[in-house]
């Protein structure tokens, strides 16, 4: 079994849906899997809210994407987490998302991850 985070990320509100997606898949990507160790898995699930079905108390969604990373193990997520936390690493992450990101919305969040069998 592996070890999962989710984060929920929101794009500039000067960017279009099509630039933020365009960004983050040809600039962002690479350089997180250059600058991280251990990433075993990347999946971004950009929000199509178009038809989205939202109860009238909801608040109103605050991100663009979901993003899933994948690490062996915790001891994996943690040495990751330090790599990218080192000035040298944090500074180039840090340039890089404030230029595609609302990084005020952002949240990263360690998930415990069941999947069902079907049929």
């Amino acid at each position: 079994m592996s070890f999962k985070v989710i984060a929920l990320l929101k794009r500039r509100a000067d960017l279009t849906r099509e630039q933020f997606i365009d960004y983050y898949e040809n600039r962002h990507v690479p350089l997180i899997l250059r600058l991280t160790p251990g990433i075993s898995g990347y999946r971004r699930n950009f929000a199509d809210f178009e038809g989205a079905y939202v109860f009238p108390e909801a608040a109103p969604f605050d991100f663009d994407v979901v993003t899933e990373l994948w690490y062996p193990d915790r001891a994996a997520y943690d040495h990751a987490m330090a790599v990218t936390a080192t000035p040298e690493v944090w500074t180039q992450i840090e340039a890089d998302e404030k230029n595609f990101l609302d990084r005020g919305k952002t949240r990263l969040f360690v998930v415990e991850e069941r999947i069902s069998e079907l049929g």
